[in-house]
């Protein structure tokens, strides 16, 4: 978030603050006479406060509503930064991958996953196809063959698509990146990787689909996006990928 938006958010809520403040010490106030008022005016001052006491309940629910969604704006902002920098950050350990693999990582058998993941008309990130394509980054990057969360002996046995490799490697596999726990689904430790989630709780799309098809995808190297928690597949005219955080 920029220091403009912060400063603008930090403003508004310290107005509402404010005003918050005001009205409770006029409603006090208010209180307070109408305690040292002669039992014969009591009705009449007490009907007057119960119409004041549903309009100042009628502006702190306003109120309330605009400060839930200011801290609604801000949280989607932050998610979307976040989403934005760990983007740049896979990136980056891709092209070191592809420096030492001569490619990008990309499935052994074509078109099963990576290859499959067509960033332009597939955008339910809660489909398998999604996580199986995650996952082949997540193995390549990570060491992590077998998903459990940990790069030892036992993960030069496997593939970066998960299978089983014959002969196995000689050696546990290069880490390139080192992927936060809550980038990991599910946040149980215990439990083997299902998919590297984004901010929006969704498994992040990969896909080198243009590199099996170039009439799919659409960079020539890879696609690397999140869609921002939509699960809406992008229509024609697309309104959707827009609205999605994405390397191209």
């Amino acid at each position: 978030m920029s220091n403009v938006e912060g400063t603008t958010k930090q403003s508004v809520i310290r107005r509402i603050v404010t005003a918050l403040e005001r009205i409770y010490g006029s409603t006090t106030q208010r209180l307070n006479d109408l305690t040292r008022r002669s039992h014969s005016s009591f009705r009449v001052s007490a009907a007057f406060t119960l119409i004041e006491l549903i309009v100042v309940t009628t502006v702190i629910i306003i109120l309330t509503g605009l400060v839930l969604s200011t801290v609604g704006y801000v949280q989607k902002k932050g998610a979307r930064a976040r989403a934005e920098t760990e983007i740049a950050a896979m990136s980056a350990a891709l092209e070191n991958y592809k420096s030492d693999n001569a490619a990008y990582p990309r499935d052994p058998t074509a078109n099963t996953a990576t290859d499959r993941l067509n960033s332009r008309i597939m955008g339910d990130s809660t489909t398998t196809l999604y996580s199986a394509a995650i996952l082949v980054l997540y193995r390549a990057l990570s060491g992590d063959r077998n998903l459990d969360r940990a790069v030892n002996a036992s993960d030069e046995n496997f593939n970066i698509d998960g299978s089983t490799l014959s002969p196995p490697l000689t050696s546990p596999p290069k880490s390139y990146f080192t992927f936060k726990p809550n980038m990991l689904s599910p946040a149980d430790q215990t439990q083997n990787i299902q998919y590297v989630r984004d901010p929006f709780g969704s498994a992040y799309g990969y896909s080198t689909a243009y590199q099996y098809d170039p009439n799919t995808g659409y960079n020539p190297t890879f696609d690397l996006w999140s869609t921002a928690g939509l699960t809406m597949n992008p229509p024609n005219p697309d309104t959707i990928t827009p609205q999605w955080i994405k390397n191209w």
